[in-house]
């Protein structure tokens, strides 16, 4: 003969493995006390399982896990009333009997009292609530199995007050344990994302206001400086020229910020990849030259993709422009193009010092530059949200005194 508890203690474990499934379900729509569907959906295939599984100790007795479940969605969902009335529904296909009734009854005084004690519930301590559900889930098994032992029936008595005395208040205390451990990861994980989007808006905010007082504190400098009625007239138009340009930076870097902010594509057009790219090294040659620098081009047959011309110059203008001024002592950039039957893949190749495998990591997060006090990221930034709108992909790999390869991969569109 199959003793209570270890059927019950069998049942346990089906309804704490059965948990983990709907956790997993939950995660994707939210916390699981917020999402009351899946909640429900847990409960009521809880105590149907239950019922499944239950115990007859007489013609109108039958005994289950059925509390536990109905206590968890009771108290953690407030689902009483549904969860009550399932459980009576639920009873009366074992028979309109003795039994029936009593269950009728005390969880019908279970519903209405968990039902209204729901919101004092909520307002106290994880470890509050877990004791408090433990103790009430004792008391009523207590109340039950007295019950059961008043009316003799034919059972183990040990047996009994082990099995529906220790088991449900412990199914109750782990399963209200788990949801406190899961919600309270939960908390701190958004706490941690909210930090860390704080810490990113704190660190854009102070980059963007340092790079655009600079030239605005220099325009101000010279503007005060045509102030002097003295000025002769070629130094009046220095002044306006030289404050002129300091405007126009501070415009490049909010024009960046933006670009990374909402780096939509405007206007799409057939663009050769070549073509482009020739225009592009043309504009960036006396910067090279400044730097002492050779850019060899080895491109492949004439190849077409889709996008934006103006943002696919400025993403390599910023990319090539971050190579030339890393490489301060001189050096070689190659620039490749490989085709595929699908893809076009860029290569822009150096000759530098390289990165590390941390700076290499690195690489395209909010206001992270090799190039020292030089550099501010925002370039690469811009660079990274232009590809991924144009439906391409970055790849760099780098390795320290050999060099760095950026690697763009765009879709193919087709040939003359």
């Amino acid at each position: 003969m199959e003793y209570l508890t270890t059927h019950l203690l069998f049942n346990l474990s089906l309804l704490i493995v059965l948990l983990f499934p709907f956790f997993i379900w939950s995660k994707l729509y939210g916390s699981f006390q917020n999402y009351k569907g899946i909640a429900l959906l847990y409960c009521f295939v809880s105590i149907i399982l239950c019922f499944l599984l239950s115990y007859r100790v007489s013609d109108s007795v039958v005994l289950d896990l059925r509390m536990v479940p109905f206590v968890i969605g009771a108290l953690y969902m407030r689902l009483s009333p549904l969860l009550g009335l399932l459980v009576i529904i639920l009873r009366a296909f074992h028979g309109i009997d003795f039994g029936f009734y009593f269950v009728f009854g005390i969880y019908g005084f279970l519903s209405i009292f968990f039902w209204f004690i729901s919101p004092w519930f909520f307002k106290l301590q994880s470890n509050q609530r877990i004791l408090f559900s433990t103790c009430v889930t004792f008391i009523f098994s207590v109340f039950i199995t007295i019950f059961i032992e008043l009316f003799h029936f034919p059972f183990q008595i040990l047996d009994l007050w082990i099995a529906f005395t220790v088991i449900p208040p412990l199914g109750v205390a782990m399963l209200s344990f788990i949801i406190e451990m899961i919600e309270k990861s939960q908390l701190l994980y958004h706490q941690l994302l909210k930090s860390e989007k704080l810490e990113a808006v704190e660190q854009m905010g102070a980059a963007i206001s340092h790079e655009i007082r600079n030239p605005l504190t220099s325009a101000i400098g010279f503007a005060q400086l045509l102030n002097e009625e003295s000025l002769e007239s070629g130094k009046r138009k220095q002044y306006l020229s030289i404050i002129k340009g300091e405007l126009e930076a501070a415009e490049r870097v909010i024009k960046d910020y933006l670009t990374f902010s909402k780096p939509q594509i405007e206007s799409v057009e057939k663009l050769n990849v070549n073509e482009e790219l020739y225009h592009l090294l043309n504009l960036l040659e006396p910067l090279a030259n400044l730097y002492s620098i050779k850019i060899s081009c080895k491109f492949s047959s004439i190849v077409y993709i889709e996008g934006d011309r103006q943002k696919f110059h400025q993403c390599f203008i910023n990319i090539i422009r971050n190579v030339i001024e890393s490489l301060s002592n001189g050096g070689d950039i190659l620039i490749e193009t490989e085709t595929s039957k699908k893809n076009v893949i860029i290569y822009i190749k150096d000759s530098g010092l390289g990165m590390s495998k941390k700076q290499l990591n690195r690489l395209g997060e909010p206001y992270y530059s090799t190039n020292g006090k030089k550099g501010t990221g925002l370039g690469i930034m811009v660079a990274y949200s232009i590809v991924k709108a144009m439906g391409g992909t970055i790849d760099v790999q780098s390795s320290i005194g050999i060099g760095t390869i950026f690697r763009f991969s765009f879709k193919r569109v087709g040939n003359i």
